[in-house]
């Protein structure tokens, strides 16, 4: 018999403004401690120094975490000219340095070659797992890392503002598996100079941006309040934004529920499944609550993953 989990069955997403200096990990045990959850995870990693969106999936919301993963990203970094460290950020040691200060039409001039499909080489201080391990654990213990270049996409890179001769802010909107710090490292290579960031901020992830971040320090507040802190909570389908939607009977939703696919090839079905084609993932409501991720192939939905509020429909 397994285990009852322990905590309140709480199912949902709360976006984090993640402070400096946290790890993603503390993050969201924080979280999962504020709301007693049962389960908790995240929609993709920030680097301690780095600041801004983490998603944190409770209860049922965590099967939806790689359709957060798997959305686009935009990214705040300031970069320092002049010195690249072995992290490619300010908590490095210093590995190269350089004289040289780009103008401002000579960063312009090469940020187009940054957009598009890209071979990157991330940041040996990075959680990629090399033979099992981590490279940041190698790294820091001494041992050589030989991180491989692999395929990256980089929708544009944009100049916002030049500090001084030695520092420069830029924004990216990138996808999956991108290095922000890496970007930093071979921005400044191209331009013929060293550098590396000093400031990163995450601003939108997946269907995320900043209108929907809450800080700890205000969640904590909330905390005292049962309904503020429910309040802090989005429901599981936000994260599922621009996926098709199909609404479903309560029949239809316990054969989903079942593990059974549902067919909808009645003349009644079409309008439901017009905008639909072989080989789509669309998300099932039933009573205006998503209860599945289904595939449609055929005239016929098959569960994806269930999503499991109690033991019976709502």
């Amino acid at each position: 018999m397994a285990r009852k989990r322990k905590g309140n069955p709480v199912h949902g997403w709360v976006i984090i403004d993640k402070p400096v200096e946290m790890g993603s990990t503390p993050v969201v045990g924080k979280v999962r401690y504020l709301f007693k959850a049962q389960k908790a995870g995240h929609g993709g990693t920030l680097d301690p120094f780095a600041t801004g969106l983490l998603p944190i999936a409770l209860g049922e919301a965590t099967k939806t975490v790689n359709y957060v993963m798997d959305g686009a990203k935009t990214y705040r970094f300031t970069l320092k000219w002049g010195a690249e460290t072995d992290s490619c950020d300010h908590e490095g040691t210093v590995v190269e340095t350089s004289d040289h200060r780009p103008s401002e039409a000579e960063i312009l001039a090469v940020l187009d070659s940054f957009q598009g499909l890209l071979e990157q080489v991330p940041p040996v201080f990075s959680a990629i797992k090399i033979d099992g391990q981590r490279a940041y654990d190698l790294a820091r213990a001494g041992k050589p890392v030989e991180m491989k270049s692999r395929e990256v996409r980089c929708d544009a890179v944009r100049l916002l503002e030049i500090i001084d001769q030695d520092h420069a802010v830029f924004e990216v909107d990138c996808g999956k598996g991108f290095y922000v710090r890496a970007l930093g490292r071979d921005l400044a290579r191209k331009l013929g100079t060293r550098g590396h960031l000093t400031q990163l901020r995450r601003t939108k992830v997946g269907p995320f941006d900043e209108s929907n971040a809450i800080s700890l320090d205000v969640l904590e507040e909330k905390a005292h309040n049962p309904a503020e802190l429910a309040d802090a909570l989005l429901p599981i389908e936000v994260a599922l934004d621009g996926i098709p939607a199909l609404t479903l009977n309560e029949a239809e939703t316990q054969r989903l529920r079942n593990g059974q696919a549902v067919t909808l090839l009645r003349k009644i079905d079409l309008d439901r499944i017009s905008r639909l084609k072989d080989g789509d993932t669309a998300v099932a409501f039933f009573k205006k609550q998503a209860v599945a991720l289904v595939s449609y192939e055929k005239g016929a939905i098959k569960p994806i993953r269930v999503l499991v509020y109690s033991d019976t429909v709502k």
